[in-house]
């Protein structure tokens, strides 16, 4: 390689700051419409035959249960019918919803429970920014410091790097491991359990204090509505501007399959329904009764197994905390301006956690119209019931069929919020398909994950894929067709091809079917080298497959520069309409140039990377702390950390991406950061095949001539 060493800077255009005045007083945080409070519901392995409005089981004369609260809520908002988890487990799962990144750009990734959420912009953080005040009651798993994520020895919060108040939040209530979340009567040893885990107590975290001792008979999903009730309560009582975010996460209807104590109270609302009451030993209204007993009269006296009437008593449960919840908001008149999502983190379990008795979805065909449970890249196992509501503003009766992921709402949250999207999420907003206004960019769904099982052995499930392993997985949608590969060995593996909209089932594989589909078959493998970036705790055997390069007509040397003026919290993923944008030529202004501006602004710088040879590289800017850099549509190297998130988050003076392998050839390249007057320098530098630093050559920065 024959590089030419040179510095690569940003200020050379700032002089022309003072063109678009216009926006120096702008701040890019200033809402412009009244902010919607925003509530996020996800149940824990809820599939999507699990709501009767989804269901078809009737037509099939198969078992079936309404859900009489969740129907009302999706007849009265808008049905997602092609929302995909990010992967079918949990924790990755639940990483990717609050980091807003899909699987290819996620820090955890396949089975990692209880690995720490890194300090990077969540959800949380990024309304708490727009002056949201948020909280998250439930299941959380995600703190870190595996030390403490089985034993109760005494921990402590700070023990925990990824604590909930420490990613954003003002307020948690709920499990913090997740194995804790297994049981749903924290307070109680359950006999019936079918290891000593799933028969001890657990414990359960109000902010730095642990209040399981306190929960005598209190069912989960009583407790976790009740707060959820009391918490949104305080925020219109104490302040009726600021508005808030809550994440509601259940722990049901997964793992022990463990009924309520009592019938939910009659009436629901602000003075019906759970109640929180906050004294020890009766938390709330419905502590009362032996644990673990209530059956919903509507599954008793049917012929069901007893795990049956579990199961399905657990999810009446859910369902009449919704309506609760839904009806405390129109009580305190809020519901106008409230957008509520309830979704599942993947597709249905097979579990009971009970010594003597197993159950598995097909009771209820909990897996829909699809073949695929948990654990499974087929759709029963990642595409989940989702459902969204906001009177007045997404139309009743609405059903969004466009494919969508869980990181997309980080980005349709920022955007009712009226606020910027973080640099480092992969999602689009939502919010233009759900209320009917606009256009609606296409999302990326995109999901890989390793599991050593098989996919079951259930009638129901097309026969070649009874029993078929599962091994390294992976999903992609391209052109209208999603791709699956199962078991892969190599890149070079072939997807399968499905055409969803005709063939949801999956039953017709059109790989190699037409010189079209193949033409598609090169397009899914180009794109997931394209979109994911490598992680070493969760290797992959296409890991070191060579990003291939673009076709780029007529490139002349320079780059790009995009630029508003303005506060930012982070770096935002797009600028707004009119910025500055400025065609960079390859030379170096002097430092006084800089020194001149007073202002802060969001930057920009956009090109082509001409990579002269095939092989591994390594990525570092050097001399910007906050910063983000996307090579084609991955996440090449971010650091943006927000206030609050721990020592972890220090500032870093070089920012460094993992390994990345590239043909020779055009790369699409783009750099973000905010500057100040202050900042000086900074550096694009690369390692080729682990050698040393130098700085990427002048000459290697390209545009396309228009």
């Amino acid at each position: 390689m024959n590089h030419r060493k040179v510095i690569a800077v940003f200020c050379v255009a700032f002089s022309l700051f003072s063109v678009f005045a216009v926006q120096a007083n702008a701040d890019a945080n200033d809402p412009k419409t009244k902010q919607p409070n925003i509530i996020f519901i996800l149940c824990d392995d809820l599939g999507w035959g699990d709501l009767s409005v989804y269901d078809d089981n009737r037509s099939r004369g198969g078992k079936d249960f309404q859900t009489p609260s969740l129907d009302q809520m999706a007849q009265d908002g808008a049905q997602l019918r092609n929302h995909y988890c990010p992967a079918p487990v949990c924790a990755p799962s639940r990483a990717s919803l609050l980091l807003g990144k899909h699987q290819g750009s996620a820090d955890i990734r396949d089975n990692q429970f209880d690995k720490q959420l890194p300090p990077k912009h969540s959800v949380a953080s990024v309304l708490k920014s727009a002056g949201y005040r948020t909280a998250i009651i439930g299941k959380y798993g995600l703190q870190g410091d595996q030390r403490y994520a089985l034993a109760k020895n005494g921990t402590k919060p700070a023990q925990w790097p990824g604590y909930p108040t420490n990613r954003g939040f003002d307020e948690f209530l709920g499990y913090v491991r997740h194995v804790d979340g297994h049981l749903h009567y924290p307070a109680h040893a359950w006999e019936l359990g079918n290891s000593d885990s799933h028969k001890e107590p657990k414990e359960v975290w109000h902010n730095d204090r642990e209040i399981s001792g306190d929960l005598t008979n209190c069912y989960t999903t009583d407790l976790f509505t009740a707060y959820a009730k009391h918490w949104i309560s305080e925020q219109v009582r104490q302040d009726s501007v600021d508005p808030f975010f809550l994440y509601l996460a259940y722990d049901t209807p997964h793992a022990a399959l463990q009924i309520p104590s009592c019938q939910y109270p009659d009436s629901k609302g602000l003075n019906g329904g759970v109640q929180w009451t906050g004294k020890p030993g009766a938390m709330i209204n419905t502590a009362k009764g032996p644990i673990d007993s209530y059956r919903y009269p509507q599954v008793t006296n049917q012929g069901w197994s007893d795990v049956e009437e579990r199961f399905a008593s657990m999810v009446l449960r859910i369902d009449d905390a919704v309506g609760d919840l839904l009806q405390t908001l129109k009580d305190l008149g809020i519901d106008q301006n409230t957008l509520v999502v309830l979704s599942s983190d993947n597709g249905p379990h097979h579990e009971s956690y009970l010594a003597d008795a197993s159950y598995q979805p097909t009771s209820f065909r909990s897996y829909g119209p699809f073949d695929g449970t948990k654990r499974d890249v087929w759709e029963g196992g990642v595409r989940v019931p989702t459902v969204a509501y906001w009177p007045g503003k997404i139309p009743s009766g609405h059903v969004d069929q466009q494919p969508s992921q869980f990181h997309d709402w980080m980005a349709t949250f920022a955007d009712a919020a009226n606020c910027p999207v973080p640099a480092g999420c992969d999602g689009v907003s939502l919010l233009p398909g759900l209320i009917r206004s606009g256009t609606r960019q296409n999302s990326t769904v995109y999901v890989e994950y390793s599991q050593n099982g098989r996919t079951p052995d259930y009638q129901d499930f097309q026969q070649r894929k009874r029993k078929q392993k599962r091994g390294q997985m992976q999903i992609v949608f391209v052109d209208g067709y999603k791709g699956v590969r199962l078991d892969i060995d190599n890149h070079d593996d072939d997807f399968q091809i499905y055409d969803l909209e005709n063939d949801p089932k999956e039953l017709n594989d059109l790989a190699g079917s037409s010189d079209a589909i193949s033409q598609i078959q090169q397009k899914m493998k180009d794109r997931v080298l394209r979109l994911r970036t490598m992680n070493e705790s969760a290797k992959r055997p296409y890991d070191t497959a060579l990003v291939p390069s673009m076709n780029v007509a007529d490139p002349k040397p320079g780059a790009i520069m995009e630029y508003q003026i303005g506060e930012f919290p982070y770096v935002p993923k797009d600028l707004a309409a009119g910025h500055g944008r400025v065609f960079l030529t390859s030379y170096h202004r002097d430092r006084k140039e800089l020194d001149a501006v007073n202002s802060t602004a969001a930057v920009w710088f956009r090109g082509y990377l001409r990579v002269p040879d095939d092989g591994s590289y390594r990525f570092r800017v050097v001399g910007l702390d906050r910063v983000a850099a996307r090579l084609h549509e991955m996440l090449l190297l971010e650091h943006d950390p927000p206030a609050g998130a721990g020592d972890s988050a220090a500032k870093e003076p070089v920012v460094e991406s993992p390994t990345v392998h590239l043909a020779s050839g055009m790369h699409p390249i783009a750099i973000g950061t905010v500057v100040h007057p202050s900042d000086s320098q900074w550096k694009l530098q690369w390692s080729f095949q682990n050698g040393d630093w130098i700085d990427v050559p002048d000459d290697s920065f390209v545009i396309e001539s228009e």
